[in-house]
């Protein structure tokens, strides 16, 4: 059976890559996926928050009930693969962080499940939308996700470039940073350039606003804590002989925690408020979470690392990887509810998973869709197990 699972499991996978849609745009993507649950015998529920989806397996008569979630939605990068037989239909868009593989595999755990039927329980696969820009899990719970579908617990998992293909990675705790955007607006006087004297340069203010920033981190944190500030833009309406008036400095910050949020938030608002004080110009400023940290529950790290060595092989397991300042709305749910994400190794070598995650040429690797599909359903036997 595995082998022509293997077959369906990567047809489904390309498929998807090849009619890729952004979030809250996965329009055509639901209705594929709705209509392999619905072929395999589940029940399926449309529409939850927005594109998003439920179907539910219920075997025996446990009461206990997990979640299996899968992201949908793809980016707006135009996919460089000449000769990919398989690339993006849709121009501008391709799914450049697997998201199709994600959804392939939890494809492939519910046929598992439905056909072997050896658990006692019910199994949720939850397949969300717009997972890349923070807002899917949010839009889904927001429509009574939990409160319609409750879950003892919720899994989740990740392809990993720069892993060896089919090894596992987990944590208790913090395995994902929260994300949160700021926007600095430096209010001065622009003049022109040969007379400065005339105006005040808002582009020195904002550069030493900038340098000032990078003091939180190694002079405000506990240096056990981890977080990072990045400034990634520094936008003027300065032109070559113009001092400018305006200056934006937009980034994000990466932290673990709630109160590692609020010191961020807190120190950045006080020394870019301040700078723009002591040069008596007016500072707008806004920060904004989008993503949630991502916090594993320790009481379910166990069986998430039993099932991926059952599957993979304990050499092949590694229980305490290191924290990644990368973000996953996934984070969200586990604000509401407890439960587990994994990376699952894509690769090391670039022509077989090794393309980084948001690369035009990246791809995901076909050779982990089973191993996906197997880690998925092995939790649900080991998580409902039969009486």
């Amino acid at each position: 059976m595995e082998s022509t699972l293997q077959g369906q499991l990567k047809s489904w996978r390309r498929h998807l890559h090849q009619r890729p849609e952004t979030g809250f745009e996965e329009v055509n993507t639901s209705d594929y996926v709705a209509s392999i649950l619905r072929t395999l015998g589940l029940e399926v529920h449309r529409g939850i928050g927005g594109t998003g989806l439920v179907a539910n397996l219920t075997v025996g008569s446990g009461k206990r009930v997990i979640g299996l979630r899968a992201d949908m939605d793809a980016l707006n990068i135009a996919e460089c693969a000449p000769g990919r037989e398989h690339a993006s239909l849709n121009a501008g868009k391709m799914h450049a962080c697997g998201h199709d593989g994600h959804m392939s595999m939890i494809l492939g755990a519910a046929r598992l499940l439905a056909e072997r039927r050896d658990f006692d329980g019910t199994v949720r696969f939850i397949f969300q939308p717009a997972e890349e820009h923070g807002r899917g899990a949010k839009a889904m719970m927001a429509d009574g996700l939990f409160e319609r579908f409750p879950v003892d617990a919720i899994f989740g998992a990740h392809n990993m470039p720069g892993m060896p293909a089919g090894s596992f990675a987990t944590r208790a705790g913090g395995i994902m940073a929260s994300e949160d955007n700021f926007v600095i607006h430096i209010k001065a006087r622009g003049t022109h350039a040969a007379r400065p004297h005339m105006g005040v340069d808002p582009i020195v203010i904002a550069s030493q606003i900038v340098l000032a920033l990078q003091t939180i981190v190694s002079r405000n944190l506990d240096p056990s804590l981890q977080a990072v500030i990045s400034c990634t833009e520094f936008i003027t309406d300065g032109i070559r002989n113009v001092i400018p008036s305006n200056v934006l400095i937009k980034g994000d910050t990466r932290s673990y925690s709630k109160a590692v949020q609020t010191l961020l938030e807190t120190r950045m608002r006080e020394i870019s408020v301040g700078i723009c004080a002591t040069h008596g110009v007016e500072c707008g400023f806004e920060y904004t979470h989008e993503f949630a940290p991502t916090v594993n529950s320790p009481e379910y790290v166990e069986v998430a690392v039993n099932a991926a060595r059952n599957v993979a092989g304990e050499s092949a397991v590694d229980a305490n990887v290191q924290p990644m300042m990368i973000s996953e709305d996934f984070g969200a749910f586990l604000q509401a509810v407890p439960g587990n994400f994994v990376f699952i190794g894509n690769g090391d070598v670039p022509e077989r998973g090794g393309v980084p995650l948001h690369n035009a040429s990246y791809d995901f690797n076909d050779d982990i869709l089973m191993t996906g599909a197997r880690y998925f359903a092995e939790l649900a036997r080991l998580e409902l197990p039969v009486r």
